[in-house]
């Protein structure tokens, strides 16, 4: 009884857990029919996506294909046209003969007269061409017939006109930049003529300018109509077409290069200018005292306001002296003048010795500005250091032409003095002679020294 009463109650017991464990394998069984739906869908779906992928992949090898076969067509047909066309060149080649050297000459020619028409003087009334030109330049083929005929009347114009001297009115600036149409005289292709002498033409800008310097005796537009006028067309040109005329404007002026020595040469020329003026006084006092002195050798008995007229002044006075006593004052007097005679000698020789010293410090002083220069821009540029160069050759030249003047006067006057000195000794020594006869012949005797034993 009591096992039978256990075994009921165990199957009471487990009656829940037998409903639950039903209810599981239901749930169990309905989500596993819905992943196999769903993996049926998936897998449906992959064979569509593959389908459609396969049909990209088919179509993409037939269009490489096709434009496999259309390049294999493309480029034996660019095998063919390239062998057709090295055919054809030398088939060109062969039919033109020296026409390909030809073309060449008639551009380079055409190319010289583009440029004489471009920047010449004759492109201001000569220029009606210029299309034909630049067509022939610009071809990269034979030139026509026509063009070959419009170059050579393009040619023939410029040699007509080079030989023409045609009355033209230009463009003209002047200094200060204002623009204004005026007269000028075309001489052939070579320059311009205008109311002040040459003028430049720009051929780039098709202006006219005046040069910065003109030549001497320069030829104005009034000079060249008056010798048309007269019949007379021989005219004085650059032939250069203005290279002469540019290059004119570099050459300096004596007063230019006398500016570039700069302070020092200033102060040479100074020196130069004192030293003229006093070798130029000091020359004409002694050529003066020279000719006093010849008309006083003449008048002997008669003492003039001169050197030698001193001389014969202290004779007359000190004729009551002694031999001695009349020696020593005529040697004082002879040295009053020499000194009067040699006054402004010394600063000649002076100034002669000073002018190369000073060219000398003008010379380093260019070099020491050069060498900043130098320090400061480089010595790509000669232009640079053109000024302190200049300055250095200038004033060594300018200290050598003061002193050498300077110096040949000096020695001039004085060997003037000297000889003018000599004279006075000589007249001083046959006064003191005749002095001494006087008292010989008195019963005096005296001792008589010469001039150079009482110096």
């Amino acid at each position: 009884m009591k096992l039978k009463a256990l075994v009921t109650a165990l199957c009471v017991a487990s009656m829940p857990f037998a409903v639950n464990a039903e209810s599981v394998v239901k749930q169990a069984q309905q989500e596993q029919s819905q992943q196999t739906q769903h993996n049926i869908q998936r897998e449906a779906g992959f064979n569509h996506t593959q389908q459609t992928v396969k049909a990209q992949y088919d179509a993409l090898v037939a269009e490489r294909n096709k434009l496999k076969t259309a390049t294999e067509v493309l480029s034996t047909t660019f095998s063919t046209n390239e062998q057709h066309l090295s055919t054809l060149e030398q088939q060109l080649r062969l039919e033109s003969g020296s026409l390909g050297e030809l073309f060449g000459v008639v551009r380079q020619t055409a190319k010289e007269v583009q440029a004489e028409q471009q920047h010449a003087v004759t492109a201001i009334d000569n220029s009606q061409d210029n299309a034909v030109v630049n067509d022939i330049v610009a071809a990269k083929a034979l030139p026509s017939m026509v063009q070959l005929q419009g170059l050579w009347q393009a040619m023939t114009d410029q040699i007509v006109a080079s030989g023409q001297i045609a009355k033209v009115t230009v463009p003209y600036i002047n200094g200060d930049g204002e623009q204004s149409d005026v007269e000028a005289l075309r001489l052939g292709s070579i320059g311009l003529v205008g109311d002040n002498g040459y003028l430049r033409w720009d051929g780039s800008q098709h202006v006219a300018m005046a040069y910065l310097q003109q030549p001497e005796h320069a030829p104005t537009l009034a000079d060249y109509q008056q010798l048309v006028s007269k019949g007379n067309e021989m005219l004085v040109v650059d032939p250069s077409r203005g290279v002469m005329l540019e290059q004119l404007a570099q050459s300096p002026t004596l007063m230019d290069r006398l500016q570039a020595g700069g302070a020092v040469g200033k102060v040479i020329l100074l020196l130069l200018a004192i030293g003229a003026g006093i070798a130029i006084f000091r020359g004409v006092k002694l050529a003066m005292i020279r000719q006093q002195i010849k008309a006083q050798l003449k008048q002997p008995s008669k003492p003039g306001n001169n050197p030698l007229g001193h001389i014969l002044a202290v004779y007359n006075k000190e004729q009551s002296r002694s031999v001695e006593a009349l020696e020593l004052r005529l040697l004082e007097a002879i040295v009053d003048e020499q000194q009067g005679l040699e006054k402004g000698l010394s600063m000649l020789k002076l100034f002669a010795a000073l002018a190369p010293m000073l060219g000398l410090l003008g010379t380093v002083t260019g070099m020491i500005e050069t060498f900043q220069v130098i320090t400061q821009f480089g010595n790509g540029d000669p232009k640079v250091m053109a000024g302190g160069i200049s300055m250095a050759l200038v004033t060594t030249v300018l200290g050598l032409v003061a002193a050498m003047p300077l110096l040949l006067a000096h020695n001039i006057l004085s060997s003037q003095a000297e000889n003018i000195r000599m004279i006075l000794e000589k007249q001083g020594i046959s006064l003191v002679a005749e002095q001494a006869e006087k008292n010989d012949q008195h019963g005096q005797p005296a001792s008589v020294m010469t001039t150079e034993q009482a110096a």
